[in-house]
């Protein structure tokens, strides 16, 4: 962890700066995917009561680096990273079927390069562990690969495919 980096639960009072950070995410992907021309802004909305809900479920752990200004949102947040815990079933592969997910690793472009991104991992990694998910699932950005990857994630061996209703 970088000296100085202090990570911390998010509150209800991050949420704007929440949403803040997870459209800076979007617009950094890019492409239709990502950014579709008929999105509109109701996502966030939505995107702010989801984070109200998760807040307060045991499923989710939402962490934070504050910004410069520090101390609950005050000065707005530098980076956020979300975890959640998922039941899936069993397997030889996945004993109990306990799967995490990384959701959201974003730092603000004036903090990167400090280690936040790096203490936000640590301490979702920490989480993870304290409820026995046996693997952690993530969709790395190629500017975050590397870390991923010196944390100890790899390749998976499942293509990843995806559909929409």
């Amino acid at each position: 962890m970088a000296p100085g980096t202090l990570v911390r639960q998010a509150t209800e009072t991050d949420i704007a700066e929440l949403v803040r950070l997870r459209a800076l995410l979007f617009d950094t992907l890019g492409g239709d995917f990502f950014n579709p021309s008929s999105a509109g802004d109701e996502w966030r909305d939505a995107l702010a009561r989801v984070f109200r809900e998760k807040l307060k479920d045991d499923d989710a752990q939402i962490l934070v680096v504050d910004g410069d200004g520090g101390g609950g949102g005050g000065g707005g947040l530098a980076a956020c990273g979300i975890g959640t815990v998922e039941q899936w079933f069993p397997g030889p592969h996945s004993r109990n079927g306990r799967i995490g997910h990384v959701i959201g690793m974003v730092t603000d472009p004036a903090h990167r390069r400090r280690g936040h991104g790096r203490a936000i991992m640590q301490g979702l990694l920490t989480w993870f562990r304290e409820r026995d998910a046996v693997r952690v699932d993530l969709y790395a950005s190629h500017d975050g690969e590397p870390l991923y990857r010196e944390l100890g994630f790899f390749d998976h061996p499942d293509p990843a495919l995806c559909w929409r209703p």
